[in-house]
């Protein structure tokens, strides 16, 4: 038995894709719950509890909105559905894992557990894994997909409906690791706010062991812990092919297993999401079960 497992684990599933570019990543909670995620955290000593699944509404019958920010109304109620429930896994003792879905649901997510511990008078930290540092907002995106936001959202900048008007992370608290695509207003928004970006070729150059020990030391910096955002695009697509937004040139298998072995050794992890998982557009199931292998190692997961 590891040594998370003296708690159990609060299991959401959020079926969203409106805040994506493209169809499919609804359907990845139930991929990653096909690949066994629930039979495979048992194994390592975890109880479930099932928290249930939040369903956004399709595509065909939602109305689109703003075109600088599609499906606003509907990807507000939803984030705002997951923060609730989040909120009640941390209340009951649990560690809040959410499975998606698009990376608008961490905003969601992210603002349950910040908004937990701040009653109790402590702030959060936040390492993001992503090819992408989803730093975008209104005035700046390119295509109007708020989980091209979500991190941007968190540390207050974006619409009201999403920031809820008060920042649930610091940027001195936030990272994001395996970044390789950004957009010129997101770079312009990082350096104003002081983000710690580490790119691919930082992490060629360094290591992602070192890479993820600064991370973690700026999530840790005076908070009671840390959130684990694992966007499965920060993995290469030879390795992770069935996701929405695909970059070439990201972690390998091991890389990724580094990141969330460090996770889970930092003893500091207080939840985690996984998202993007694009069943559509996977190799029989093969990103799935890539997936529910890191989530085991951000759990405790270890080889000896």
């Amino acid at each position: 038995m590891n040594d998370f497992a003296d708690r159990d684990i609060a299991l959401l599933s959020v079926s969203i894709d409106l805040g994506a570019g493209r169809r499919g990543v609804d359907m990845g909670p139930s991929a990653l719950r096909i690949a066994g995620i629930t039979r495979e955290l048992q194994s390592i000593g975890y109880h479930i509890l099932e928290l249930g699944t939040i369903t956004a509404g399709g595509l065909e019958t939602t109305g689109a909105g703003e075109t600088a920010l599609r499906f606003l109304d509907e990807i507000a109620k939803v984030t705002e559905q997951t923060r609730q429930v989040v909120e009640s896994g941390l209340g009951v003792g649990c560690i809040p894992l959410v499975l998606g879905g698009d990376h608008s649901l961490s905003i969601g997510s992210v603002a349950g557990v910040a908004a937990h511990y701040r009653r109790l008078g402590e702030s959060v930290g936040v390492i993001w894994v992503d090819a992408h540092a989803d730093m975008n907002r209104p005035q700046t995106t390119p295509s109007g997909n708020i989980h091209g936001m979500s991190l941007a959202v968190l540390l207050g900048h974006g619409h009201h409906r999403l920031t809820r008007r008060l920042p649930s992370i610091r940027p001195e608290n936030a990272s994001v690791l395996g970044a390789r695509d950004l957009d010129a207003g997101e770079k312009k928004l990082i350096s104003e706010v002081g983000l710690r970006v580490f790119t691919m070729s930082e992490i060629d150059e360094r290591g992602v062991a070192t890479c993820m020990d600064e991370a973690l030391k700026r999530a840790n910096a005076g908070t009671a812990g840390f959130h684990l955002s694992l966007d499965l695009d920060a993995l290469d697509p030879l390795v992770a092919p069935g996701v929405g937004t695909p970059a070439q040139g990201g972690l390998t298998y091991r890389e990724g297993h580094l990141v969330c072995e460090k996770a889970a050794r930092s003893g500091r992890l207080l939840s985690l999401d996984v998202v993007e998982l694009n069943p559509v557009l996977d190799d029989r199931n093969h990103t799935a079960v890539l997936a529910v292998g890191l989530v085991a190692s951000a759990l405790g997961k270890t080889i000896l």
